[in-house]
C-alpha cells in the first residue's frame, strides 16, 4: 500500500484497544492493522501550513506557518493558558472563532498520563483528548461554562496537583490509579473559583492502545533529522508510533508531505 501527501495528527476512536488512522492528504490509513508489519514513512522535503496552506521551511503551533501563528486565535497564548483569556477586552484575534470554541461548555478532568494529572478540554473534545495525551484512565468531574472559567478551575487545582504529562513516562507508563478516590479528594479540600456542575455520576474511562511491544529504550525520531523512518510498527499510543528504533510524534509533523508505504 502506498499514500502520499500532507500529514495531519492521527485520529483516533475509543476501542478496545483504541483504532488509529494515518490522515496523508484526502486518505486515512487504518493503522492498527499494520501493528506487527514493516511499514515506512518517507518525507519529501516539503512542508505547507495547516491553515493557509503556504509552503514553509519551518513550522509553528504544531502546522502553522509563523504568520498564521501570530494571527490566529487558536495560537494565541490563552489556548495553552485560558485563565488569560482576553475576549472580553476586545483583542480576541478571532472573535468568532473565539465564541464557537471557547465559550462552549468545557471539562475538567484528572488523568493518568505520566502519573496524575489535571486537564481541560472541550466536551466535544471527549475523549479525543485523553488519548491524544495518552492517559490510561481519565476521569471527568465537573462542567463549566467557557474555557476561561475552565483554566480558572485549573489553576486552583495545578497548585496541587500537576497539569503536565512528561511523554517519556507515558509512553511506559501502565499502572492503574484510583481516580474515583482522587476525585473525592478534590471536592473536599479545593476552594474553587466559579460555579461548577459537578458529574458525579461520571464513571473511569479506562483506555487501551494497541501495543504488541513494549519499548526497552525511549528514542524520539523526527522527519528534520531522519526523513525516512521505516521499520516494524510495534504500537501507538497517544500520537506516538513505536518502532524498535525509536518513537514518532506524528502531531510535530503536523503539515509535513510524507509518503506511506506497507
Amino acid at each position: 500500500m502506498e499514500a502520499s501527501g500532507r500529514l495531519f495528527k492521527l485520529t483516533s476512536k475509543l476501542g478496545q484497544p483504541v483504532e488509529y488512522r494515518l490522515p496523508i492528504g484526502d486518505q486515512e490509513i487504518p493503522l492498527n492493522p499494520w501493528i506487527g508489519k514493516k511499514i515506512s514513512l518517507k518525507f519529501s522535503g516539503e512542508i505547507t501550513c495547516i491553515y493557509c496552506q503556504r509552503k514553509i521551511k519551518k513550522s509553528y503551533s504544531q502546522g502553522y506557518c509563523f504568520p498564521c501563528s501570530q494571527t490566529l486565535a487558536r495560537c494565541d497564548f490563552c489556548i495553552v493558558k485560558p485563565e488569560k483569556c482576553h475576549y472580553h477586552l476586545g483583542t480576541c484575534r478571532e472573535p468568532e472563532w473565539g465564541k464557537a470554541n471557547c465559550f462552549i461548555p468545557h471539562i475538567i478532568y484528572i488523568a493518568n498520563t505520566s502519573g496524575l494529572k489535571v486537564g481541560i478540554t472541550r466536551e466535544t473534545q471527549v475523549p479525543t483528548r485523553w488519548i491524544d495525551q495518552g492517559a490510561i484512565q481519565a476521569l471527568p468531574f465537573a462542567r463549566v461554562k467557557s474555557r476561561y472559567h475552565a483554566g480558572l478551575v485549573e489553576v486552583a487545582i495545578k497548585q496541587e496537583l500537576n497539569d503536565k504529562t512528561n511523554w517519556r513516562k507515558m509512553l511506559i507508563n501502565t499502572e492503574k490509579m484510583d481516580l474515583l478516590a482522587e476525585r473525592e479528594t478534590l471536592q473536599k479540600f479545593f476552594p474553587f473559583p466559579v460555579e461548577m456542575e459537578w458529574m458525579q455520576d461520571a464513571s473511569v474511562v479506562d483506555i487501551h492502545y494497541p501495543i504488541d511491544k513494549a519499548l526497552d529504550k525511549i528514542k524520539s525520531f523526527n522527519f528534520d533529522k531522519t526523513p525516512e523512518i521505516s521499520g516494524t510498527l510495534l504500537g501507538i499510543k497517544g500520537q506516538y508510533l513505536f518502532f524498535e528504533q525509536g518513537v514518532l510524534n506524528i502531531r510535530k509533523a503536523t503539515g509535513y508531505h510524507i509518503t506511506f508505504q506497507g
